[in-house]
């Protein structure tokens, strides 16, 4: 059933594991989806294939999420391409793995601009148009690590923190303009990304510590994600929602 028919899905890190899923769920629900991505290229080609083979409109746009004047462009060429969005999905992100001691304000920069300024930004451009339309759908990447906090990745645990402060209260903020904000936390997803941080053997150790015994799927998380974008969650708003098989519950 193609539950999110008319709707234009703005998805930020659309090339990597998560985002990808989240716009191939996306367009097999019937949505036009604007896959964004920073450097990946031709992964982010073949999402959009995939999309399309899906039987929806499907474009790329590069998108740098730090950068302003980068999403206010990307925004305007979706909206041409696509119509406006109805829905803004923050995907993007990346980790930082060490003592806090040994970061440098370089990378704490590129870690809070790309997932809370990132995210601010392109709310900031979606959000006046779904304020006159009465209508819309945000929902931010958390982690785990937002609320239980992760040895090792001290500032990136600090940004996914911020995104559940951000999501509760521009929920409060955006609810009377019909405006839903929700936050979705994954635990241990199998992901390009993880598989950069730990090797196989690391991997199967993770697993054995989740208490269903194994990493989750992106396209579980998608499958969630997709669930909030439809009409019938138009009442759940302010929420962090995990997705972690029972770990650090």
């Amino acid at each position: 059933m193609k539950t999110l028919q008319g709707e234009v899905i703005w998805i930020s890190g659309a090339s990597g594991g998560i985002g990808g899923a989240i716009a191939i769920r996306a367009a097999e629900l019937g949505a036009k989806v604007a896959v964004c991505y920073q450097h990946s290229l031709g992964r982010a080609e073949g999402i959009v294939r995939k999309c399309r083979e899906a039987g929806s409109m499907a474009e790329g746009f590069q998108l740098d999420v730090k950068q302003a004047e980068s999403v206010r462009n990307c925004y305007q060429q979706v909206c041409w391409a696509l119509g406006a969005p109805t829905i803004v999905i923050h995907a993007a992100g990346g980790t930082q793995v060490g003592l806090l001691q040994d970061v440098t304000m370089e990378q704490y920069d590129e870690l809070m601009d790309t997932h809370v300024r990132g995210a601010v930004q392109m709310i900031q451009s979606a959000v006046p148009n779904m304020i006159q339309q009465k209508k819309g759908r945000i929902i931010l990447l958390s982690s785990i690590w937002g609320e239980a906090g992760g040895a090792g990745e001290v500032i990136y645990s600090a940004a996914k923190g911020a995104i559940q402060g951000l999501t509760k209260a521009l929920a409060k903020e955006l609810a009377r303009s019909h405006i839903t904000v929700n936050a979705v936390a994954p635990g241990a997803i199998e992901t390009p990304l993880l598989s950069a941080q730990l090797v196989d053997e690391e991997q199967v150790e993770l697993a054995e510590e989740i208490p269903m015994g194994r990493l989750g799927k992106p396209e579980e998380v998608a499958r969630l994600i997709s669930h909030l974008c439809e009409p019938e969650s138009r009442y759940i708003t302010g929420q962090v929602i995990h997705i972690n098989g029972g770990w650090y519950t």
